[in-house]
């Protein structure tokens, strides 16, 4: 029963994170492009939406956090592995810049491709399959790394 709790609470989240994707214009591509034209015809209001995701984000981050020091546990029992790396190394450098370049490419990021995909989005899924060829490499430089 537990179970099946877990999988409908997962369930309703996902469409509720895809619906306010779908809704913001984050799964459009030339949306995010607008957004992220500064010095051109810059569109603003999908910073309205990163505001709220972080108001949303902030405090239950911290809520989670204060929690997790008494019981390491999501309110459904599952246990909780919040982040616990605080430094700026190389590869989290190297990484924001390859995940920013890729963002300014194509438009979209993985959460918004992976909506697009669904709605039958062919772009979205030229993205998903780099996408997923980049995280196999990723792995496979992992498992050769000293």
């Amino acid at each position: 029963m537990n179970r099946l709790r877990i999988l409908l609470a997962a369930l309703a989240s996902g469409l509720v994170f895809g619906l306010g994707l779908i809704l913001s214009g984050m799964v459009q591509p030339a949306k995010v492009l607008g957004f992220l034209d500064l010095l051109g015809a810059w569109d603003p209001s999908l910073a309205l939406v990163m505001g709220g995701a972080i108001a949303v984000g902030l405090p239950t981050f911290a809520w989670a956090r204060r929690r997790q020091g008494r019981q390491q546990a999501s309110l459904l029992g599952e246990p909780m592995r919040l982040p616990e790396a605080r430094q700026i190394d190389r590869r989290l450098v190297l990484g924001s810049l390859l995940f920013g370049v890729g963002w300014g490419l194509a438009g979209l990021c993985p959460g918004p491709a992976l909506v697009a995909l669904g709605a039958g989005s062919g772009p979205a899924a030229l993205f998903v399959l780099a996408m997923l060829a980049g995280m196999g490499l990723f792995e496979w430089l992992e498992m050769r790394r000293p």
